[in-house]
């Protein structure tokens, strides 16, 4: 610790983000990224930004690709927020909608940025069990008081999703709470909420273009919902800095939404290579819990999931494995091109063999 840290700072357990090591050869399976690189289209239309334009500030609204992701998703401009990836718009969420007298409530096991935004903003929270299938019972959610509500769909690291009817009971139990679902990974079998919007004033869905779109590096997310919602997204927004999305990424982005056909190629190609990997860890004695992600989160009978992912990094394979107590004899596997995802399974045969 400093003298000139201020006390929030001594006090924040900062979120660790996924490894992201420079190894030759390596099989990267632990950040979920997309094994696939984003269409053609994507690297045209940023090799055709002028260099002269790089002077000039960025649009401050984004307004072309509001109205791409307007026209896509059957909702108005002034219903969409963009941002520096759904991390960013996630945190403005919780400055603008989500820190009230009450307490915050999302799942035990989730995604774990969501108790240091709380710490950070100092907002009180409640931590909901998932139920014994590792699953979000959204009843768990009712009737009570809260702040507001937050969850992925499907969740992280679990992979399971909610279907639309769970999400929609759930806003009508608590319609004076900001619901926030998000999807960042909902393009890979969930069923997303964004068509609730109209519906329910209190609903606000997230996305990224990380994951489905193939584009983590460009740092692009964006939320949905009622236009008295975005207005709070960007009173903070322009609060803190009114150009958030350069001119490389604000083209990429548009970009990656003219290519629908690229877009289910490789959506497609990655939930088959789930399924066979679902398959073939079962055969090994994993048990996998349903997902409808772009990774999948297994258990072996007889292994410790500690040992499993020292013996993959070993054999630089890399895999995702955490401390917390309900999940520590899990690894979340990213699903990664075909040849990863053989090299894996051989791995994992060998590291599982009882010979």
């Amino acid at each position: 610790m400093s003298q000139f840290w201020s006390p929030i700072v001594q006090t924040l357990t900062p979120y660790v983000p996924g490894e992201q090591p420079k190894l030759p050869g390596l099989i990267k399976l632990n950040t979920n990224e997309n094994p696939y690189p984003p269409s053609p289209a994507v690297t045209a239309a940023m090799h055709a930004v002028s260099a002269d334009s790089l002077r000039l500030y960025p649009d401050p609204d984004a307004s072309e690709l509001k109205k791409t992701l307007a026209a896509y998703h059957d909702v108005k401009t002034d219903e969409i927020f963009i941002g520096n990836g759904s991390d960013e718009v996630l945190a403005f969420a919780f400055m603008s909608l989500l820190k009230h007298s009450e307490p915050l409530l999302f799942p035990d096991i989730t995604y774990s940025f969501y108790p240091v935004y709380c710490k950070l903003f100092g907002i009180d929270y409640v931590e909901v069990p998932l139920n014994n299938s590792m699953g979000i019972n959204t009843a768990d959610y009712e009737n009570r008081a809260c702040g507001g509500i937050i969850f992925p769909n499907p969740n992280a690291p679990t992979g399971i999703p909610l279907p639309l009817a769970a999400i929609e009971a759930l806003l009508t139990k608590q319609p004076n709470a900001v619901v926030v679902v998000d999807e960042a990974y909902v393009d890979f079998g969930g069923e997303t909420a964004i068509p609730l919007i109209h519906k329910y004033p209190n609903l606000l869905v997230i996305r990224t273009f990380s994951k489905s779109r193939s584009l983590a590096g460009l740092r692009v997310g964006f939320a949905m919902g009622h236009a008295k919602l975005i207005e709070a997204l960007e009173r903070v927004k322009n609060s803190f800095n009114s150009y958030p999305m350069d001119r490389l990424a604000l083209a990429g982005a548009v970009a990656s939404y003219s290519d629908e056909a690229y877009f289910q190629k490789t959506n497609a190609a990655i939930i088959d290579s789930r399924e066979q990997m679902t398959a073939a860890l079962e055969k090994l004695g994993f048990a996998v819990l349903p997902s409808a992600a772009n990774f999948i989160f297994a258990r072996h009978e007889s292994y410790a999931a500690e040992q499993l992912a020292a013996g993959l990094r070993e054999r630089a394979i890399i895999v995702r494995h955490f401390k917390h107590e309900r999940i520590n004899q899990y690894l979340r596997i990213s699903i990664g091109n075909p040849d990863e995802c053989k090299m894996l399974i051989q791995t994992l045969t060998l590291l599982t063999s009882k010979h």
